[in-house]
């Protein structure tokens, strides 16, 4: 079984020829972190471990032995050119895709080959890349949808007014239908529901996909927000300069396999990283 990747080295990187064009790396986002300021907040013990993991889809495999942490805690973020095999890996973390080989663990209970709604049970909530409001319903019943598993109603309200306090813009749109609201509105929507259950982990795929660069403000600013009520957050995401920014942890992708991973600093400062994914390293302030 293949070991978690190592932290980020000083030594040059093996590095391969690209199966793909460079990231998507998009415009800085507004008042985010500093280049090379560590977001708020020390990293934990892992929470989720993937360990060895291969995957794919018709007897190919798109995941070749791809191993990482995500410590509790902490944002995590993935970043990687199209067909790295970032989506895939969501997929098989959130028990859409069983792996042909390795192991995926939560706080050391074992995902694999549990269900997605084992998965969902065990604390596991998947924000996906596409909106999934339903539109002919108000905010407030997708909200409530989000917390369906509870038996409990009265436990049910208690979550819906912790969130409403926690995204009181959100609040304000509760008696919306969700298809009146703009892209960037129905992820923070989308980020309230997902919270309903109180989540051990929130899986966030490509949460900037299509967004304006003045959108991506409030919808990173909501993401550090859950982040600093607790919750542990494994993102995906395009805009891999502001994604590394706002992480604790970066992850670099490639042909399948990590080719590196350290804190999101390192990964942004690395300079061949850097002039392959982002256009240039970014300078850590002195």
């Amino acid at each position: 079984m293949t070991s978690p990747a190592e932290p980020l080295n000083t030594g040059p990187l093996n590095t391969g020829p690209l199966n793909t064009g460079p990231l998507n790396t998009g415009p800085a986002i507004p008042g985010g972190e500093a280049p090379g300021k560590e977001p708020p907040g020390a990293e934990g013990p892992p929470a989720l471990v993937v360990s060895g993991v291969v995957a794919g889809y018709g007897g190919g495999d798109v995941l070749r032995g791809v191993s990482f942490e995500v410590p509790q805690g902490a944002i995590t973020c993935v970043v990687g050119p199209n067909g790295a095999g970032k989506s895939t890996l969501m997929a098989t973390i959130s028990g859409l895709l069983r792996p042909r080989l390795g192991s995926v663990t939560l706080h050391g209970e074992p995902l694999t080959g549990r269900s997605p709604r084992q998965i969902l049970n065990m604390g596991v909530v998947q924000v996906p890349q596409n909106h999934s409001l339903f539109k002919d319903m108000t905010v407030r019943e997708n909200i409530d949808l989000g917390g369906y598993i509870l038996s409990d109603r009265a436990l049910a309200a208690r979550r819906m007014k912790a969130v409403f306090e926690m995204f009181p813009q959100v609040a304000g749109w509760a008696g919306m239908k969700a298809g009146s609201l703009s892209g960037g509105q129905q992820r923070l929507v989308e980020f309230a529901r997902a919270l309903m259950l109180e989540p051990k982990l929130i899986l966030l795929d490509e949460p900037s996909m299509g967004l304006a660069p003045k959108i991506l403000k409030s919808v990173f600013a909501a993401v550090r927000q859950m982040n600093a009520n607790g919750t542990t957050i494994l993102l995906v995401e395009q805009n891999a300069r502001a994604g590394l920014r706002l992480s604790t942890r970066g992850v670099v992708m490639e042909n399948g396999t990590v080719r590196l991973s350290g804190t999101g600093r390192e990964v942004l400062e690395h300079p061949e990283i850097g002039a392959l994914y982002l256009g240039g390293a970014v300078t850590s302030a002195k």
